[in-house]
């Protein structure tokens, strides 16, 4: 009997999945399958700048024609910069949970928070720090919550993020994204949760 075939996995998501200001091999869902042989990363559909109202129109169409057996996604950032209401996120996140449930199961989906931008050293540019952080732990509150509610896993990167703050090596040359090694240690937290979904 020969090895099982490699779950076809998709990246949905925004910067930080598509890995803004970082190399190929070092954005966290590449850096995911090099841990775990037995997904094959067909495609990441991250988009910098993406709110999660871009990610249903653009990405989740595209999901049919990847045939996808296992979903990430990751994304609320971008809705908390320009100010999306959380009513319309919450809508937004529960549509797109649904469809990746639909999609390929609640049990090959997987939801990653999002990161504290405002530990960076171009936080700032982006809004009111302090405002800011808040509105991000509570647009992750809310996809944790849907989540649960679903029966999907979720990982929580949020407080590595938070390190960055005194560790600018886990910042990228834009001083804004995180570096590999920030994303190295998303996945180290990321792995166990999918080594116990794809049953490898």
């Amino acid at each position: 009997m020969g090895p099982a075939p490699s779950l076809r996995y998709v990246a949905l998501g925004d910067s930080y999945t598509i890995g803004t200001s970082v190399g190929v091999a070092d954005r966290w869902p590449n850096q995911l399958v090099a841990c775990v042989p037995a997904l094959e990363l067909v495609a990441n559909l991250g988009v910098n700048g993406y709110t999660s109202g871009d990610l249903i129109r653009d990405e989740l169409p595209r999901l049919p024609a990847l045939r996808p057996d296992f979903l990430t996604v990751l994304i609320g950032v971008n809705d908390v910069v320009q100010a999306v209401p959380e009513a319309t996120y919450r809508a937004n996140v529960a549509l797109i949970l649904d469809e990746i449930a639909g999609t390929v199961g609640a049990a090959r989906s997987l939801v990653v928070t999002t990161p504290d931008y405002t530990a960076t050293p171009a936080g700032a540019d982006f809004g009111n720090p302090v405002r800011q952080s808040a509105a991000i732990r509570r647009s992750n509150a809310i996809s944790t919550e849907l989540a649960a509610a679903r029966s999907i896993a979720v990982v929580d990167i949020f407080d590595l993020s938070l390190l960055a703050a005194d560790d600018r090596s886990l910042v990228a040359g834009d001083g804004l994204h995180p570096s590999g090694a920030q994303y190295a240690s998303w996945v180290e937290r990321i792995i166990p949760s999918v080594q116990s979904m794809v049953g490898r």
